[in-house]
């Protein structure tokens, strides 16, 4: 089965940014290559119970098994070894991709308390978009009950677009809430 976004994507999104920025080719059109979601453990990288807990809690979140992240050296003020877990990250592509945006999107980000939109300016000189979470809490398959402690997350969108404005109006298609200027 196809994804909702992804559906989206092919019929209405294309068209648009193929309108807009005068591609001549249907490959110039930007997609959304990958999304990648992070979260560094500080001092809970002694705890392995906690590891487990944050990489149960990936998966849940993304539908797929997360990958300890470990030191590559030995830093001393910081107390940490050398492979040392110290974060757990999950790539996603293809259909997940789309299934976890549409969550995002529709489900997760309504949920943030206060919430005036996401920050425009997040996105780097490539078109890719970062956005950090304080909290796992927005998505509806964590339990409240079941977690230990709030822990937040940073979720990279990266894309196959060239320029900023060219993300912007990729991600603003697939109905991302950005901040309006005024």
């Amino acid at each position: 089965m196809t994804q909702r976004l992804k559906q989206y994507y092919i019929e209405t999104i294309i068209p648009k940014l193929k309108e807009q920025f005068k591609y001549k080719n249907l490959h110039q059109v930007p997609s959304i290559e990958k999304i990648v979601i992070n979260r560094g453990l500080g001092d809970a990288s002694q705890n392995q119970k906690i590891v487990d807990s944050s990489l149960k809690e990936l998966a849940m979140i993304s539908g797929q098994k997360g990958v300890i992240t470990r030191s590559r050296k030995s830093i001393a003020s910081f107390k940490i070894r050398e492979k040392m877990p110290v974060g757990i990250a999950v790539t996603l592509r293809g259909d997940r991709l789309y299934g976890f945006l549409d969550r995002l999107i529709n489900l997760a980000l309504p949920r943030v308390r206060d919430f005036q939109g996401i920050n425009p300016k997040s996105f780097d000189k490539h078109g890719n978009y970062s956005l950090g979470l304080e909290e796992q809490l927005m998505f509806p398959e964590i339990e409240y009950d079941k977690i230990e402690k709030i822990r937040g997350m940073d979720i990279t969108i990266v894309t196959t677009a060239n320029k900023q404005e060219e993300g912007l109006a990729l991600l603003k298609e697939f109905g991302l809430p950005f901040k309006q200027n005024g």
